[in-house]
């Protein structure tokens, strides 16, 4: 199977505009991204996708492939579903333009499901919640599964829920529950990712603010993988500042 990995990539943002040009030890915070999804063994080909020049440019200055897309989508998943219309690939991987971090591993983990079971339509990712700040945090988003790793539900609440327990008994028996992080990294068959931007937006999805659950609401398995590796995004110029010192304490940039 052919295997494309696109990474969104927007000039405008709220909390840092420019973000994808900004500087990580000497490279730009996209030029990491593209360079380590090239790493993942089951990718095929990579592309940005991106609505502006600046981004266009500097990503052909490095040497990677990159798509002009229309300004006006909604969501990533959008924008991916119009690089998807011009391509030839079977599976579509959106990996996310802000994390400079992460493991090519992780992209494998999330890919090779959907090259096992030709049934499965779409894929992410998981991984184990072990502080408690986390798992309260409206900023975590929540995901249970069933015993053959099919989503469940997504949430920004607490799950499951650890009914009875106190604040203490919650911090000493955290791991018996299971709670898992989403990770947003999804993997899609072309054919649906081509459908999926024309799905009707859903009450949950729309009450959670979380547009995988558009998948879940419209009777759509979706496979969750888990991985032991950790994310670091970057939202924020701090956050950018944190992932340099990571990258300077852990040797690799």
């Amino acid at each position: 199977m052919q295997v494309t990995a696109v990474i969104p990539a927007r000039y405008a943002s709220t909390r840092f505009p420019g973000k994808p040009l900004a500087k990580i030890l000497g490279m730009s915070m996209i030029e990491h991204v593209y360079r380590r999804t090239v790493a993942a063994q089951t990718i095929d080909r990579v592309i940005v996708a991106t609505d502006d020049d600046r981004i266009f440019d500097c990503v052909k200055q490095f040497g990677g492939e990159v798509m002009m897309t229309r300004g006006d989508h909604p969501s990533g998943t959008d924008r991916l579903a119009e690089v998807a219309a011009v391509i030839e690939s079977d599976l579509i991987v959106n990996v996310q333009g802000d994390e400079p971090l992460i493991v090519p591993r992780m992209i494998d983990e999330a890919v090779r499901p959907l090259l096992k079971d030709v049934a499965l339509q779409m894929g992410t990712l998981c991984s184990r919640i072990d502080d408690v700040e986390d798992y309260l945090s409206s900023n975590v988003v929540k995901v249970v599964c069933d015993k053959n790793n099919r989503a469940l539900y997504f949430s920004r609440a607490p799950i499951p829920h650890p009914r009875g327990m106190s604040g203490a008994e919650l911090e000493n028996r955290l791991a018996e529950l299971g709670a898992k992080r989403h990770i947003g990294l999804y993997v899609y068959r072309r054919e649906f990712l081509l459908s999926y931007p024309q799905l009707v937006q859903t009450p949950l999805e729309i009450l959670e603010s979380l547009e995988q659950l558009r998948a879940l609401e419209n009777g759509i398995d979706l496979y969750v993988a888990t991985t032991k590796s950790v994310c670091h995004g970057v939202d924020t110029p701090e956050d950018l500042q944190r992932v340099e010192v990571l990258m300077q304490v852990e040797g690799i940039g």
